[in-house]
């Protein structure tokens, strides 16, 4: 394949993710009725009302069929709560949307919020096919558990402001001995970011932490706050803030430093958790048993990260009981806790909804491919190109073309919607116009948008990251999904999605790897840093071979994750 031929056209895509609107792309059914001032005899006013009758079964046997209505209610709306009621068409879903649960099987507080200020939390639900994994009783439980401890001793209170006090001066009294905290540091690129989160949740939730998150450029511009009647976001005033930024590998106050210089947990203001993949193996135990308990007399902990380390919790014996009775199925870690975290701001969910109504809604099937090119110099590639090919048409997931007709057409044709990702705008053109310009051999409709193409990552531009958050959301939205090896981007897709990807290899030597994809076993992101060290016998060991639930990830060898033993 030629890849003189991408670049022969210049083409510009539809991009509604420009848009700054925050409302959804509705579709409404609306019944306006006249008067006409004829009189109708009463024989033939029956005859209207029968004739009418059967045209209202008719059509709406023809909804039930291949569309289904949805009355989206505002959620915060119970008996006599004015809350607002639309009806959007969603062709694709078909299955008793009206009673869904938009709380995701109680994952969600069920009140506690103004539907309003964000209104992506309890509309998900009709966006997404119906799912089988449904959270644990206990998981629910101790998500509400924890919202009471946000709200008691979060911004605000009077337990936050000991707490703050007590950090500024070193002197503590009269503090709440469950008010602890855990201050994620925002820090690296949109999709590390979100897995940083998760973990730092997960890692609160299990150690009855409040979590606080540094807003850095824009995380309040990107997600709606998950907790209730509470904030999670560190105010500007806290007393740390300006010290932030610059806490690294080095810095005195690093559970690493403190363990070198035998300095006591119990004697310092904080504790400084560096979690980054640049970190020593004084750091790395933090994962292990001994090391946990020790950090648990520290009242306050900054952690800073760029790694998904959710895997090395569940390899450590003091949380092993708690995260067995959490997550029964332990590919199941993102899926849920990024459903309950992450909730787009009602900017990228216009962003969001207006380009799934527009491209998305109508298909049959929606396929995602996602490509991050991790070559130095500016693409695009040819083996880039030809990797994508030949991993979804050896796949199945898209037909290949042929050179002439050879059925029939059909107007009732399956359809399919690739929904194409990447910085790069020369692999989507390539692949448009190669289902444009030929026929496929099964006779599939097969339409290919991509949202963006920004050239290059721009992590600290706002409007980059709502693009970006948007099409993570889009991709996890999709039927069946090709992701590139070693991206947090597509880790971040397939969790929300509950979708088990099929992974693109990272090409070496520019040469198409053989097999060019394969499908993965989990949906869980990689740990692509974990420490190889057994904390028992104080020695090196392959982490990835410990417990069946954690093995060595498909797309970076030396990487860990959370795989569902049944599956496997």
């Amino acid at each position: 394949m030629d890849m003189k031929r991408v670049r022969r056209q210049s083409y510009t895509s539809p991009d509604p993710l420009k848009g700054e609107d925050d409302g959804e792309a509705l579709l409404p059914f609306s019944h306006h009725g006249k008067k006409n001032g004829v009189q109708i005899s009463i024989p033939a006013f029956v005859l209207l009302i029968s004739f009418i009758g059967v045209m209202f079964f008719v059509v709406m046997s023809g909804v039930h069929q291949s569309e289904s209505l949805v009355n989206i209610t505002g959620a915060g709306s119970r008996v006599g709560g004015g809350g607002e009621v639309k009806t959007v068409l969603l062709s694709r879903f078909r299955n008793s949307l009206t009673n869904r649960d938009k709380t995701l099987g109680g994952l969600l507080s069920a009140s506690g919020f103004d539907d309003q200020s964000c209104l992506s939390r309890y509309r998900t639900a009709f966006y997404r096919r119906n799912t089988p994994h449904k959270p644990s009783r206990h998981l629910v439980q101790r998500l509400r558990a924890h919202e009471a401890l946000q709200k008691r001793c979060g911004p605000g209170t009077s337990n936050y402001q000991k707490a703050v006090e007590q950090l500024r001066s070193g002197q503590s009294s009269n503090l709440d001995p469950d008010c602890n905290y855990l201050v994620w540091i925002s820090y690296s690129g949109l999709g590390n970011r979100i897995l940083t989160v998760a973990s730092a949740f997960l890692y609160s939730l299990l150690t009855n932490r409040v979590l606080l998150v540094d807003r850095g450029k824009d995380m309040d511009d990107l997600f709606c706050e998950p907790f209730p009647e509470t904030s999670w976001l560190l105010p500007l005033d806290f007393p740390l803030k300006n010290r932030l930024a610059n806490f690294s590998v080095k810095s005195e106050e690093s559970y690493g430093n403190m363990i070198k210089k035998k300095v006591r947990v119990n004697e310092a203001n904080f504790v400084y958790l560096h979690l980054e993949h640049t970190y020593k193996d004084e750091d790395k135990l933090f994962f292990c048993e001994e090391d946990q308990r020790t950090i648990q007399n520290a009242r306050w902990l900054m952690l800073r990260s760029d790694v998904y380390f959710v895997p090395s919790l569940f390899l450590n014996p003091l949380f092993e009981d708690e995260l067995d009775r959490l997550f029964p199925k332990k590919d199941m870690v993102f899926h849920h806790l990024g459903r309950y975290l992450f909730h787009p701001t009602n900017a990228v969910w216009g962003l969001i909804t207006r380009y799934y109504n527009s491209y998305m809604v109508k298909a049959e099937e929606i396929v995602g491919i996602q490509v991050r090119v991790f070559e130095v110099e500016h693409g695009p590639f040819q083996h880039v190109l030809d990797q994508i090919i030949s991993c979804t048409q050896n796949e199945g997931l898209l037909p290949k073309t042929v050179s002439h007709e050879i059925v029939p057409p059909v107007i009732t044709s399956k359809s399919k919607s690739v929904l194409f990702t990447s910085l790069n705008i020369e692999y989507f053109e390539y692949i448009r116009n190669m289902y444009w310009e030929n026929p496929t051999s099964t006779g599939e409709i097969v339409s290919v948008y991509q949202p963006s193409y920004e050239g290059y990552q721009q992590s600290e531009k706002k409007n980059h990251n709502r693009k970006a958050w948007a099409e993570m959301y889009l991709l996890s939205l999709t039927d069946k999904l090709v992701t590139s090896g070693w991206s947090t981007f597509g880790y971040v897709a397939q969790g929300l999605g509950a979708l088990k990807p099929w992974i693109m290899y990272k090409p070496m030597n520019r040469t198409v790897p053989n097999p060019p994809c394969q499908r993965d076993v989990s949906m869980e992101p990689c740990f692509h840093s974990p420490p190889y060290y057994d904390c028992k016998k104080k020695r090196g060991t392959d982490t990835g071979n410990l417990v069946p639930h954690v093995r060595h990830c498909d797309d970076i060898s030396w990487g860990i994750k959370l795989v569902d033993q049944s599956e496997l």
